[in-house]
Parts: C-alpha cells; sequence; structure tokens
C-alpha cells in the first residue's frame, strides 16, 4: 500500500497525447470480468476530501489485500486540474472526481467511464461569508474566492442563477478551494467557496463565519464519481471490481466503527476529529448497491442533468453528454454478484 503526492502541474500536451492516443475500446461487461483481479498495481488519484475517505479507510485495515489486490498506490494530489491530467495522460488506472469534471473530459474525447457513485455532498461544500453577507443577492460586486473549474465553481454558478444573477456579478478571485477560506479568514475576501475540512477550519477559526449556501439546496449537484479509463476496463477488469468490493467493505466497517474510521479520515485529509465533528454529516457515502439503483433512477434521470446545467452554466461544459455515454454500472453491478 503506497501513497504518493503529485504537486507539480502537468502540461495541456500531456492531456491532449492521450485523448488522441487511447481512443478506440469499450469497457468490460460483467461477464467477461474475472473472479480474482489481475495482478499488478493499480493507480488511483485522490484528495484531501471527505467523500473519498472509504479509500484511507481501506489501506489503514488492509481491506485492498483482503480483495486479492496485489497493491493499490494511492496518489495525492492538491487541485483538480492536476489529478485531471494525471488521469488524462495515463499516470493513474482510476481517480475519485466529481460528476461534472466526468462529464467535461468525456465531452473533451477522454475515454472515461464511470464505475461507480462514491457521495453526495449537502452540507459540506458551501458557499462561507462573513456576517455583513445576508443573501446571494449581496453578493453583486464582491470578491469571491473559489477555485475555477472544481465543484466550487459548479455551486456558485448555480446559487448565482438560482438568484437571478450570473458569474459576471461578482468579482472572480480563483485560488485553490484550499486556501479560499483562510483568504476570507485573513480578510482578503469578504466571500469564499470551499469544502470540508476547510469550512469547519474556517469557522473554528471565525466564528462570525456563516454558511449563505450548501449543496445540499440540490442533493446530487456537488457529487463524485469513481472513473476509470477504458483502456484499464478492458486489461483489468478484475481490479476494478475488486476496487469496488473494497470501498464497500470500508463502508461497511466506518458504519459498525464510526468514531475510529473518522479519525483515519481526518488525519488523511489533514484535520482533526473535533474539528470535523459536524463535517461527516454532511456526506452522504454510497456502497455499490446503492450506486447500481442510483444508476438505474434518479442519478441517470435528475442528477445527471441538473449537473449538466450547472457545468454548462459555468463554461465547464460546452457540448451535450449524455447518461449512457458515460455511466457503466456493469461494474458495480459485478461487485454484487
Amino acid at each position: 500500500m503506497k501513497y504518493t503526492s503529485i504537486s507539480k502541474q502537468l502540461s495541456r500536451a500531456a492531456i491532449a497525447f492521450a485523448v488522441v492516443g487511447v481512443l478506440a475500446g469499450t469497457a468490460a461487461k460483467a461477464a467477461e470480468i474475472p473472479a480474482k483481479p489481475e495482478p499488478g498495481t493499480f493507480k488511483i488519484g485522490i484528495e484531501p476530501w471527505l467523500g473519498y475517505g472509504q479509500w484511507h479507510v481501506a489501506a489503514s485495515k488492509d481491506l485492498f489485500k483482503k480483495a486479492n489486490l496485489d497493491d493499490v498506490e494511492i496518489v495525492n494530489f492538491a487541485e483538480d486540474k492536476d489529478i485531471n491530467a494525471a488521469l488524462a495522460s495515463g499516470q493513474l488506472d482510476g481517480a475519485n472526481i466529481a460528476t461534472h469534471t466526468a462529464m467535461a473530459m468525456v465531452a473533451a474525447g477522454l475515454p472515461v467511464k464511470i464505475v461507480s457513485l462514491l457521495d453526495f455532498s449537502l452540507k459540506a461544500d458551501a458557499i462561507l461569508a462573513g456576517s455583513d453577507i445576508k443573501s446571494i443577492a449581496d453578493l453583486k460586486g464582491k470578491n469571491v474566492a473559489f477555485e475555477e473549474g472544481t465543484t466550487s465553481d459548479i455551486l456558485l454558478n448555480y446559487a448565482l442563477s438560482s438568484n437571478g444573477m450570473t458569474i459576471d456579478d461578482i468579482v472572480r478571485v480563483p485560488m485553490p478551494a484550499a486556501d479560499a477560506g483562510t483568504a476570507l479568514i485573513a480578510g482578503r475576501v469578504p466571500v469564499a467557496v470551499t469544502y470540508e475540512p476547510y469550512i469547519s477550519t474556517a469557522q473554528a477559526q471565525d466564528k462570525t463565519i456563516q454558511l449563505l449556501f450548501e449543496a445540499g439546496k440540490d442533493p446530487g449537484l456537488v457529487s463524485d464519481v469513481f472513473v476509470v479509463r477504458e483502456e484499464v476496463l478492458k486489461s483489468k477488469p478484475g481490479q476494478v471490481v475488486a476496487m469496488i468490493k473494497a470501498w464497500d467493505a470500508a463502508l461497511a466497517d466506518y458504519k459498525a466503527n464510526t468514531k475510529e474510521d473518522r479519525e483515519i479520515i481526518s488525519k488523511a485529509v489533514g484535520a482533526s476529529p473535533a474539528d470535523l465533528e459536524t463535517a461527516f454529516d454532511g456526506v452522504q457515502y454510497y456502497t455499490s448497491a446503492e450506486a447500481a439503483k442510483a444508476f438505474a433512477g434518479d442519478f441517470k434521470t435528475k442528477t445527471f442533468a441538473d449537473v449538466l446545467k450547472a457545468a454548462k452554466q459555468a463554461g465547464l461544459v460546452t457540448v451535450d453528454v449524455s447518461a449512457d455515454a458515460i455511466i457503466d454500472a456493469s461494474f458495480v453491478d459485478a461487485a454484487n454478484k
């Protein structure tokens, strides 16, 4: 079990090369998935986000090995753009990314598939503001810190649109989500968009900071998925199913040993359990069985459309993509056989 940290930004040329070079192929179907995972290492990209926490539980409690995986390398990233570039350039087998990011990748021609739904953020993504900001309407003309191209971008555009405004009504202050809360605390901006653990950290340091708008206003608008490159789905389908089973085992352990596993996750994302005491309640984790049900129901019919609309408003996706073109439910189905 290895953790790797990558901070160097990968070039757009690497992404372009990957898109051009790996366009062929379709995902393996459940009937073709071997009972035992293929040998070798599975490399997965991850960021310091609570929604991905069950991978840390799986690593800490040897659940990858119990799923018969030879080795899993968790590669840590600080920003979406770097994890996306690493996936595009083939440095990762799979990654944990936001639903809108998966849409953008497919729209750009990158051959990846959503193979499982990991989490919905209900209260763990939010727009933060000082006590002088009372409503979204008050954001007009204000400096707002947020990470462009991320779930923060989606949430901000959705909030503005829901109140008859656009992104042009605010002054954009681009920065990593990890820094947005700090900028608010320091008084450099009056408004910040970020996610846990940074929300709890900001509120712990400044009691006047309020949650102005939360992702739960439209459940699933901010959601995360497990994506895998199509090349890997063909060459290592058994590993993919084993990864999903390891997630399920970790989530079962989390439900049975919540306090212990929250400590594992908190440490992994760089916060203390005390700071995140309520933050975990803002995240809804999904088992593979629940993901399979969602893929056949509301996620495919409603949530997907809502996310796509918000992504297009934010300018992150410029063309329509269909749920059928991006979701491959055969792996969660296989994990439940």
